[in-house]
């Protein structure tokens, strides 16, 4: 049974939304984040990306960070740039992108289903992105940004959602870099009972992104809870902001690995250890490449693209490490390139499968030395695993959609 609550929403005025709401901030770097923060004093990425505003020499991962971000959120609402809803509700969240429509609920979500494994995961967190994520919630109060869930999808709540945005007005309509986002406010308490109740007859809510986001608000649940003997478990730091979507509203896509170095390797040593390794090294004469089905992989090197095809006997004995991910940290990135956590080790960075080809080879050809594309996995798959209370190696998926942020806010206190 899975719990989901009305909350009051922190949002823009109408008149502002369009210059408040941003692309998400994992999908902008620094620079952007900068000349838009520097443009336009009210866009969210002075609460998102709030090292916009301080010293070059601040590092992201500092307290003064977390601080000025509470500031801005204090900021926003007491000049009237972000409203507090007067009651609790939930909304409707709309994305419309390249003729795909994707429709999700947001509402509040319990701790304690994750603690219990109602809300289910599919990776392992990095500990540094954990610990800086429960920093910036314990400083501002506030979830920022939602965690994506899914579950299976369920008739009789689409039925009511699509009843409701056919007959009530949006609160926002709006287009931001060709992707169309819809919001309802949904304020009459009967649907709202209703869409709760139907989910309390959810089985599982899945993680579909916001692995961090979830393990921080848990573990600062747990703080606060230790700290007052008399909780209720009612309090606002009990639940999370989610939006959650049905998995067939939602697209998985391939996170790509790049790696610094060779680990000490030549170019031809170690393309003769990949092939050693139980792979079949095909050139790309003039061209590129991206995998077209499981067990192939792309690879960027010196220039070329390759294509690397798994041999049976290398594919894994189990759901996790048959995945096209773990052959690849498996076999090459740990065993040839040396990188055997790759949630903590600063050689590997990951760029999302929303990247075209020649994004990823511009970032190699930068200060990367490989780089490697994978086939993407279905979000059955993910379901399948995480149902097995098994976890996918870190950055296994780039899910869609990714929702612009600044809509919702939520206080936990």
């Amino acid at each position: 049974m899975a719990i989901v609550k009305p909350f009051r929403g922190i949002r823009p005025s109408e008149r502002l939304v369009e210059k408040i709401v941003v692309k998400p901030f994992d999908v902008l770097n620094m620079d952007e984040a900068v000349k838009i923060g520097k443009s336009n004093p009210i866009s969210f990425l002075h609460i998102s990306r709030p090292e916009i505003n301080l010293s070059k020499d601040v590092d992201w991962r500092d307290v003064l960070v977390h601080q000025r971000a509470g500031f801005e959120i204090e900021k926003f609402i007491n000049d009237g740039t972000l409203l507090i809803e007067s009651k609790e509700m939930l909304y409707i969240c709309r994305q419309t992108c390249n003729g795909i429509v994707r429709t999700g609920i947001a509402g509040c979500v319990s701790v304690d289903d994750y603690m219990n494994g109602i809300i289910k995961r599919h990776e392992m967190t990095r500990v540094e992105k954990e610990n800086n994520r429960m920093e910036h919630l314990e400083i501002c109060c506030t979830n920022t940004e939602p965690v994506i869930l899914t579950y299976r999808d369920n008739r009789q709540i689409r039925s009511i959602i699509e009843g409701y945005t056919g007959n009530h007005k949006a609160e926002y309509d709006m287009e931001l870099d060709g992707v169309k986002y819809e919001l309802w406010a949904i304020k009459d308490d009967n649907v709202v009972n209703g869409i709760c109740g139907l989910f309390k007859n959810v089985q599982n809510f899945y993680i579909a992104d916001g692995h961090h986001r979830m393990a921080s608000a848990y573990r600062l649940c747990n703080k606060k809870r230790q700290q007052e003997e008399s909780y209720s478990g009612n309090e606002c730091y009990n639940y999370v902001m989610a939006v959650i979507f049905p998995d067939t509203d939602l697209t998985v896509l391939e996170y790509n690995r790049m790696i610094k170095d060779l680990n000490g390797h030549s170019i031809n040593e170690f393309l003769e250890k990949v092939q050693a390794a139980g792979f079949s090294v095909t050139k790309i004469e003039g061209g590129k490449y991206r995998p077209e089905c499981r067990h192939t992989f792309g690879m960027y090197l010196d220039n070329y693209w390759y294509k690397l095809e798994a041999k049976e006997e290398i594919w894994g004995d189990n759901a996790v490490d048959g995945l096209d991910v773990s052959i690849l940290q498996n076999n090459i990135i740990s065993p040839i390139l040396g990188i055997e956590d790759p949630r903590v080790d600063e050689r590997i960075e990951f760029i999302g499968g929303h990247k075209t080809v020649e994004e990823l080879e511009n970032a190699v050809k930068k200060d990367m030395s490989v780089a490697f594309t994978l086939y993407p996995v279905g979000i059955d798959e993910v379901m399948n695993i995480s149902d097995l209370e098994l976890s996918m190696p870190p950055k296994s998926t780039w899910v869609e959609p990714k929702l612009a942020t600044g809509f919702l806010m939520y206080k936990i206190q």
